[in-house]
């Protein structure tokens, strides 16, 4: 009995071995997360996709899913790809140049909120882009996904196609953005980030190309756009008593930078009688006026004390430094801009005077039955103007391409594109700034910095 039973369980433990055996021969490791690791680098660190780590690791997969440390991850092997022959460099027979590029759209592309139909439309730009380059000689290949505010964004990468694109449009939401960028980085794709987005994933990741401009770092250049430009000038603040202005910021950065440069300066309050109001200005220097606030109630009354100090004083020279929300305006007040030599800082101009701009909308209409939203910018033409600016570049300049103003390949409708590095080994930020200038004359023109 005692050998029997002996017998019995040595034939356990040999089947529990080969059971062990068989699972960890199913791995080429197992690794225990330390500090600081990502995704992307323990994959890198064995050479696998990120998308091999993840089924190999389902839980990844799932919603909030988060790297801790001491989490226990199983390594695959490598899997064979002999059936998918190595891209070639741009220029040989496997180039860019000698196929259609890959295209993805990884954003909220639905007609529930105005997010998804914001999104609509700039894909809708994207898709004229890519019917005008075909009539160039340009091919593209298109692959879309709805990526909405709940997608889970892992899942959208396992989709078919995601790992093959040249480049990819999206997300809109931050918490999408890191397994999104780390996909890119894996597979060199471009990843355009076309809006408003949080964090410095940016400056790790050379893949990334940031459109979206922080209003701090805006804030900056209208400060310095505005001392080049206004030379010699008189600068006068108008408080315009506006407690739910946000540009106090960027007028405090302009009374730090004029104090710090000499340069003498006044400020008034919207509500002063004009005889106190008139009090501000020089008879004998040019004078630009500053306001707090980029309301239109306070710009028309500002306008209003103008005109009648103007008037008053007709040999006054008076000119106006204004914000981005000025330029949908400027149906009521486009005369008041050239009267009174208007600058505004903006990133963008959607000028509907343009011929060009015209016949966009009109193939617009007709292409979708309905005209584009009445926005600034308009997102038809910012996807429009942003995938013939990569696509184009692409096409000309390959894997080499930056976007830098030397690699410039196209002119704009409404928004002018121009990346420079962030730090070394970083992504590219876009650093277009410009002022559009409404002449005293009626011309209008764009100076860029």
């Amino acid at each position: 009995m005692k050998h029997i039973t002996r017998t019995f369980l040595v034939i356990l433990l040999f089947f529990a071995a080969s059971s062990v055996w068989a699972q960890s021969n199913k791995w080429r490791d197992i690794y225990k997360v330390k500090k600081k690791d990502t995704i992307f680098g323990i994959a890198k660190k064995y050479g696998l996709s990120i998308v091999d780590l993840m089924e190999a690791n389902p839980e990844m997969k799932q919603e909030g899913y988060q790297l801790k440390k001491g989490t226990t991850l199983f390594i695959p092997f490598e899997k064979k790809t002999e059936t998918q022959p190595a891209a070639k460099p741009v220029g040989t027979a496997d180039g860019i140049r000698d196929r259609a590029i890959r295209i993805g759209v990884m954003l909220p592309l639905h007609d529930v909120d105005g997010d998804g139909r914001r999104m609509v439309e700039y894909y809708r730009g994207i898709l004229m882009a890519c019917d005008s380059l075909k009539r160039e000689g340009i091919s593209t290949d298109i692959h879309a996904w709805n990526v909405d505010i709940n997608a889970d964004i892992r899942q959208t990468l396992l989709a078919d196609g995601a790992s093959r694109c040249d480049i990819i449009f999206g997300p809109l939401y931050t918490k999408q953005l890191v397994p999104l960028a780390e996909f890119c980085r894996t597979y060199d794709i471009k990843l355009v980030i076309p809006f408003s987005i949080s964090g410095n994933e940016v400056e790790r990741n050379p893949q990334i190309y940031q459109v979206y401009q922080p209003q701090a770092e805006l804030n900056a250049d209208a400060v310095n756009a505005f001392v080049q430009q206004f030379k010699g000038s008189h600068p006068i603040i108008v408080d315009c008593n506006d407690s739910t202005s946000r540009k106090g910021a960027f007028t405090s950065a302009l009374r730090q930078r004029m104090e710090a440069q000499g340069i003498q300066y006044s400020i008034t309050n919207l509500t002063s009688p004009d005889d106190v109001f008139a009090k501000a200005f020089l008879l004998q220097t040019p004078n630009v006026i500053i306001l707090n606030t980029g309301r239109s109630p306070q710009l028309n009354a500002v306008l209003g004390k103008l005109d009648r100090l103007t008037a008053a004083n007709p040999t006054l020279s008076v000119s106006l430094y204004g914000y981005t929300e000025w330029l949908m305006y400027t149906k009521v007040y486009l005369n008041y801009y050239h009267k009174y030599d208007t600058h505004i800082p903006t990133t963008f101009y959607y000028n509907n005077q343009s011929v060009a701009t015209q016949n966009f909308e009109n193939s617009y209409t007709r292409w979708f039955k309905q005209p584009m939203q009445a926005a600034l910018p308009r997102f038809g033409i910012t996807g429009y103007d942003q995938a013939q600016f990569f696509l184009r570049g692409l096409y000309y300049y390959g894997k080499t391409f930056k976007g830098t103003r030397d690699q410039n390949t196209y002119r704009p409708l409404q928004t002018p594109l121009v990346f420079k590095p962030t730090v070394e080994g970083g992504g590219m930020k876009n650093q277009n700034f410009m002022l559009i200038h409404y002449t005293r004359d009626q011309r209008i023109e764009a100076i860029n910095y």
